[in-house]
């Protein structure tokens, strides 16, 4: 994983180094201190606002190199178009911009967080260096060889601030996010054959312990003892081992029912028996990508410190097509004591999930139960990338969840559950099947879920068209994106701590 940015803060009235970026709006006004810091450029800005006809619509940017009358190599002005209207999303998104604009060249940058009658907090300023932390990530530790010209070495970026110490302060929260999403990315884009079970759960267990997180691991025989056989029929094709990793973090009043987190983590899926086609499959190294969100939200809430009991649990499987395989028509009984008749054994996630959902129901008593899992290829026929799929028992839940989506820009839309729906999964060998067939197929699946939490508050996020593969955005430009890590510390800090 590269990261190359050191990010600083200091005062507006401290004078800036390297490249200056600099804020204006729809009208192309700037804030007072600004004003001051381009003082003797206004012909040259004139001029280029003229020639480049920008009329400052939100997210466009001119750059201007070595700029008469300023002392900069080069200076960006950059527009949040009505600075009324902005919302907390925006300021990660600024950053995203900021960052985006800085030329792989450059060693120094300073972004001066000023804009006319709008004044830029501490936590809008952290959201902004957290922006620039995201869109500089880039996993590259397996090239032997760099492009000068692309590459980024070394890059300190200067925010100045209105308030510096309470910047600061909330930069410490925001940047332990920040670690979870991007520990998170790097789980996502590691490659199979490096990240298989046993190896997430070493790094789950070096990495989380690091923050004070309790981690128990269970290896095939501890599953065995605790009757995770549906779990378990998913890897036995595999050479590797299976495992499932129990998170703790104590952060809030002892005895406390802890919030619980459930993540899918198939390390590599082939389908099994009922393989998939070769075409994308390299892609199936992402189908832990639900595990990878739950470890790095794990890592962030301990990081800075949350004052909430929660346990996030991740089955790690890999799905191979071997002698051993599970192959479809076999019938596996549950944690639950419920009876699974396979169909298809790349419908596999449900059944990983079903056992540590069961798992974690009964062992911790929680609050509350989200799991998400990159489950279904029919959610990005719904939805696309732009939102994960939402499937709920708790009304309560879901808008939470929806308010969070809607402040971090990690957006989720409610999908139906019925009893329609959940008769499709009845099978006609066992109390039910994996799968329900083509036809609502995010839907199914989520009520194969349903019938593992009873009545404790659940929300599924099928997360299939969100966690890997995503499209490139102002704060991400890598394969494995970490979505969820801020949606569901967003939604912790909002309405579980304290």
């Amino acid at each position: 994983m590269s990261e190359p940015v050191t990010l600083s803060f200091a005062r507006l009235t401290t004078a800036p180094k390297g490249v200056l970026i600099v804020l204006t709006d729809e009208t192309l006004a700037f804030g007072a201190q600004t004003q001051k810091l381009l003082k003797g450029a206004d012909a040259a800005l004139t001029r280029a606002f003229d020639a480049e006809r920008f009329k400052g619509k939100a997210w466009s940017a001119i750059d201007l190199l070595a700029p008469a009358g300023l002392d900069a190599p080069r200076l960006v002005v950059v527009s949040v178009g009505k600075a009324a209207d902005l919302k907390p999303a925006d300021f990660l998104k600024l950053g995203g911009v900021a960052a985006g604009k800085i030329p792989a060249s450059a060693r120094e940058a300073t972004i001066v967080l000023d804009l006319p009658g709008t004044k830029i907090g501490p936590e809008a300023a952290a959201e902004v260096a957290l922006g620039i932390r995201l869109r500089t990530y880039n996993f590259d530790r397996y090239k032997t060889k760099k492009k000068d010209d692309t590459e980024r070495g070394a890059l300190a970026v200067t925010l100045l601030v209105s308030d510096e110490a309470g910047t600061k302060r909330a930069f410490t929260a925001a940047d332990a996010v920040g670690d979870g999403v991007l520990f998170a990315r790097d789980l996502v884009n590691e490659p199979a054959n490096v990240l298989d079970p046993p190896e997430f759960a070493r790094r789950a267990e070096e990495h989380l312990s690091s923050v004070g997180v309790e981690i128990e691991v269970m290896d095939d025989a501890a599953l065995a003892r605790a009757g995770m056989t549906t779990l378990l029929g998913v890897g036995q094709g595999s050479i590797k081992e299976s495992r499932v990793v129990i998170m703790r973090w104590n952060g809030g009043p002892a005895g406390e029912p802890p919030v619980a987190f459930i993540g899918k983590g198939v390390t590599f899926d082939t389908g099994g028996i009922s393989i998939k086609p070769a075409a994308g499959m390299e892609d199936m190294k992402g189908d832990m990508g639900g595990a990878a969100c739950v470890t790095g939200l794990m890592y962030a809430l301990a990081a800075r410190k949350a004052k909430v009991n929660a346990v996030g649990l991740v089955g790690l499987v890999e799905n191979m097509p071997d002698g051993a395989a599970q192959r479809p028509g076999d019938i596996v009984t549950s944690l639950s004591g419920q009876t699974i008749e396979v169909i298809n054994t790349d419908a596999e996630g449900r059944l990983v999930l079903s056992d540590v959902l069961w798992y974690a129901k009964e062992q911790f008593k929680p609050k509350f139960m989200i799991d998400l899992a990159t489950l279904t290829g029919a959610i990005l026929v719904a939805l696309g990338q732009e939102y994960a799929g939402l499937f709920s028992n708790d009304d309560g839940l879901s808008e939470r969840l929806a308010k969070a989506g809607q402040e971090t820009g990690e957006r989720v839309w409610r999908m139906p559950l019925g009893p329609e729906y959940d008769k499709l999964i009845d099978s006609k060998f066992a109390d039910m099947k994996n799968t329900g067939g083509r036809n609502a197929g995010s839907i199914t699946a989520a009520q194969f879920l349903q019938r593992f939490v009873d009545k404790t508050p659940w929300a599924h996020l099928d997360i299939a068209g969100t966690a890997m593969s995503s499209p490139a955005s102002d704060i991400n430009k890598s394969w494995g994106s970490g979505w969820g890590v801020r949606l569901l510390d967003r939604l912790v800090k909002d309405n579980y701590e304290g």
